[in-house]
């Protein structure tokens, strides 16, 4: 192969990468269907009309049976824990858990195969061609570590130390490949979200803050008690 054709080819695999996340193999697709984990890595453009302005969205999914976990979730662009915008409870466990808003989000996803941690860091803005026109997603890889060990049963007799451990990643020639700074918090939260057994919480979004004199009614909620009162 030429090597420029062979740049080329790195660089649209280091797109699809940003953009869409963790290509798994099928087999490990196939056993994360059928141990009922459910990972969901996209990253979509919404428009809210009211505020006449374009957002990111994304969902926190995922969980962890003993020999195999996937998670998915966000966090601001600096590191910091972002507040959901809903959670989301269902029957079933390793599910989705809430949805994210923002302008600018940083995907954190990691598999995890007994011991072994892939983990991808990507960070998604918004794009404004022309004016009137939609924007365009941008996605860049801000880390990406592969096969990562980190010899504790996370998910059995070392639980304890849930959330204040992470993988250790090596390159291909043996020397330390380290997560920035900024994002080693998040990276601690969601090794112990991919070891969360029958996981029905979230590991990185939080509740909103909600200010103590804020009305929470809508127009139409109380539209409705007038109009309850009023029978």
């Amino acid at each position: 192969m030429k090597p420029e054709r062979a740049t080329r080819n790195a660089n649209e695999h280091r797109e699809i990468l940003a953009r869409q996340g963790l290509r798994l193999p099928a087999v490990t697709l196939r056993q994360l269907q059928e141990a009922g984990i459910y990972c969901q890595p996209s990253v979509s453009i919404e428009h809210q009309h009211l505020a006449k302005k374009y957002v990111l969205r994304g969902v926190e999914s995922g969980g962890a049976v003993a020999d195999l976990g996937a998670y998915v979730s966000y966090v601001a662009e600096q590191g910091d824990l972002l507040s959901w915008l809903q959670r989301v409870d269902s029957v079933g466990v390793n599910g989705v858990h809430a949805i994210a808003i923002s302008p600018v989000l940083v995907r954190l996803q990691m598999v995890r195969i007994q011991r072994t941690y892939d983990l991808l860091i990507t960070r998604h803005t918004l794009r404004s061609p022309a004016k009137g026109q939609r924007p365009i997603l941008e996605s860049l890889i801000l880390f990406y570590g592969r096969r990562g060990s980190l010899e504790m049963e996370l998910w059995g007799k070392d639980a304890s130390f849930c959330g204040t451990v992470c993988p250790v990643f090596y390159s291909r020639s043996g020397e330390s490949v380290i997560v920035p700074k900024e994002y080693l918090n998040a990276a601690v939260q969601i090794t112990a979200a991919a070891c969360c057994t029958g996981c029905r919480h979230c590991h990185l979004l939080r509740p909103r803050e909600i200010a103590a004199n804020v009305d929470l009614t809508t127009s139409d909620e109380r539209a409705l008690v007038l109009s309850d009162g009023a029978a």
